[in-house]
């Protein structure tokens, strides 16, 4: 039987276009978490997955190595990617890159009903080039990392998919699936929130009153339990386990710390969002077009969009342009722009050229994500090294600077230290009193002896021992 690669308007079927993505970012999937970017937001989500293989598994308490000589118990996102790393290694034993796999079989999941739920509502060919602008954007590194950004996106696509479905074909599987993953996206991580906005296009031409209301009512059921988790069980985790919870700030104060680096701000937008300066201006140029030809549609999808995000950009205050994962809830519906204007244009070539010169300037922007530094390997050797001198169970303190990257890796308990904190005898009294009874120093970030007992000393590591 012959098969046939291609869709009716003879392009590559999109089935295969995220088949290739999907191949190509498994390059490098077992890697360590030693990427320079955001290793230290994947070791927590990875300490939360062990924890719950080593200490308990209870779904509703993650916890952290950096414990700060407390439980480690903290409130975060709805747990899901750390509960499926957990139960595969229930089955498999640990490993770092589960969460890796994992998080990209959902995405590439998600992104395939993204492309079914834009060709049900506009049309096959906005579908597929959106689909590949998708693919080619920052999704295509935040897909193959142990983090719930597009994945939480991800399960809300799918969503918003079976919402369709139910208006369409009114039933109560339709109904159940809507209700459970658009629920599940808003868990996992807050900014899926911004997946409400497609509600409304999708109910407009819906002639039941009823079974809008049906849709408007599940919808207020997932954002209130959304709520119940975030600031209501986080907070109560907060106050009784004592780990500090990022709650975000409040509007007007995280408004104006936005304008504290414009640049940085906007380059989230220009940049971040596509990993590619070309992305962008397709983006403003598509705007003008559909002002032109007043698509004053798709422009309010895209106005609307925008509304809902700069709320989530102000209670995200300054650590929005810190981290460029924050621009992911918005990538989707600059893809549907982006990809509505390419789909438009009756050549051919010129919409595959527009397409090939995008994609040859973002992978090339986000290919080194695929690979570890060798300059980095070094900290796979912690665990064996401190096994050797300190007990599974002694708290210990390094020098992360905010990272707690070699506190995972070290495969210990305990705290994490600014450099400028190692000679401050208060600092370390404090941390001594809370049991900590060994000091890790990366020598690649701290070059200087310290005054304490040194019991191991090598090319990249020293350790002390704080308390006889």
């Amino acid at each position: 039987m012959k098969i046939n690669f291609k869709n009716k308007n003879d392009y590559l079927k999109i089935e295969y276009v995220i088949g290739l993505f999907f191949l190509v970012r498994l390059i490098g999937i077992t890697n360590p978490p030693l990427e320079i970017a955001h290793n230290w937001r994947q070791v927590t989500g990875l300490m939360v997955a062990r924890n719950y293989l080593e200490i308990d598994p209870t779904f509703w308490f993650p916890r952290v190595d950096e414990t700060n000589g407390l439980t480690g118990i903290i409130g975060m996102e709805f747990p899901v990617l750390n509960y499926l790393h957990y139960l595969v290694s229930l089955v498999f034993d640990y490993q770092h890159w589960y969460g890796r796999i994992i998080n990209l079989i959902i995405s590439s999941i998600g992104i395939y009903y993204f492309y079914r739920l834009v060709n049900e509502k506009l049309n096959s060919k906005t579908a597929y080039f959106s689909t590949i602008f998708l693919l080619g954007s920052i999704w295509f590194i935040y897909s193959r990392k142990i983090m719930p950004d597009t994945f939480s996106m991800s399960i809300g696509f799918i969503g918003l998919y079976y919402c369709s479905q139910y208006l369409k074909n009114i039933s109560v599987k339709n109904f159940a699936l809507f209700l459970i993953f658009i629920l599940l996206a808003f868990l996992t991580k807050i900014s899926a929130v911004i997946c409400i906005v497609a509600i409304p296009f999708l109910t407009h031409n819906i002639q039941s009153k009823k079974n809008k209301i049906i849709v408007y009512a599940a919808t207020v059921i997932a954002l209130f339990v959304c709520y119940l988790w975030y600031f209501s069980w986080n907070y109560y985790l907060a106050d009784v386990y004592g780990s500090w919870y990022n709650s975000g700030s409040d509007i007007i104060s995280g408004a104006k710390a936005l304008t504290g680096d414009i640049g940085e701000t906007f380059k989230r937008f220009y940049f971040s969002s596509f990993q590619s300066y070309f992305a962008f201006i397709l983006l403003i140029y598509s705007l003008v077009i559909f002002v032109i030809r007043k698509q004053y549609k798709i422009l309010f999808f895209l106005m609307l969009s925008l509304v809902l995000f700069g709320f989530y950009m102000a209670k995200s205050g300054s650590i929005f342009y810190i981290h460029s994962y924050y621009i992911i809830p918005i990538v989707p519906v600059f893809a549907i722009s982006i990809g509505h204007y390419v789909a438009s244009i009756k050549n051919k070539y010129i919409a595959l050229s527009l397409i090939s010169l995008f994609l040859i300037e973002s992978l090339a922007n986000q290919q080194h994500d695929l690979f570890v530094k060798k300059s980095e390997e070094y900290k796979l050797t912690l665990e064996q090294l401190v096994s050797k001198h300190i007990g599974n169970d002694e708290l210990v303190a390094v020098n992360g600077n905010g990272n707690p990257q070699e506190l995972y890796l070290s495969h210990r308990k305990g705290f994490v230290l600014q450099n400028h904190e190692l000679t401050n005898k208060t600092k370390i009294n404090s941390i001594k009193e809370k049991g900590c009874r060994y000091l890790i120093i990366n020598k690649h970030t701290y070059h200087y002896s310290l005054n304490y007992q040194e019991i191991c000393n090598n090319k990249n590591y020293r350790i002390y021992k704080l308390v006889d």
